[in-house]
């Protein structure tokens, strides 16, 4: 069988390549940046994934974590080696960082306050009166504007009551 064309040619030194930036870039390709902290801490390089997953408590595998159960005889016992976990602190910092509410950071748009503010200011809670409005620009339908309202209300929540208390409040008159 005859050879490849290519495989006669010298190879030649290529000038243009920094082997510097090559060989950084596999390192960084090989070992990939850990963004949780407590995993990053307890990671051992001289380790593989999956063992140093096995000794934190984490699976590599979900396969083999959780098997399908085959049927077995009656009398037959599955004589598994347990899995060794030497690192059990991280697997307890995740389970409570897991435990903890996630905080609903969502807010709205300066605009759109202004424009629910407007809204509750000159229509109360008549929602088919705010569809006509002129300053709904946008063409909203009473159920838009409902939501739009319902979504300030739980976002902004201190912002709404402070809001409603002081349209509650009564105005002075000029003289």
């Amino acid at each position: 069988m005859p050879k490849v064309k290519q495989s006669k040619r010298r190879h030649k030194f290529n000038y243009n390549t920094d082997r510097k930036k090559l060989k950084k870039k596999f390192i960084k390709k090989s070992k990939p940046r850990i963004e949780h902290a407590h995993i990053r801490n307890a990671w051992d390089d001289n380790k593989s994934t999956a063992r140093n997953l096995q000794e934190m408590g984490l699976s590599f595998d979900p396969n083999r974590s959780l098997p399908i159960k085959k049927q077995t005889l009656l009398g037959e016992d599955d004589n598994r080696p347990a899995q060794i976990v030497t690192k059990p602190y991280i697997l307890n910092q995740l389970q409570e960082e897991a435990s903890l509410k996630e905080k609903d950071c969502k807010t709205l748009s300066s605009d759109l306050i202004e424009y629910v503010q407007h809204m509750i200011r000159e229509h109360k809670d008549n929602y088919k009166a705010m569809a006509r409005d002129e300053k709904n620009y946008y063409q909203d339908t009473p159920k838009q504007i409902k939501r739009k309202i319902n979504e300030y209300k739980r976002c902004h929540q201190q912002h709404y009551e402070a809001f409603m208390s002081s349209l509650s409040a009564p105005q002075p008159m000029d003289q």
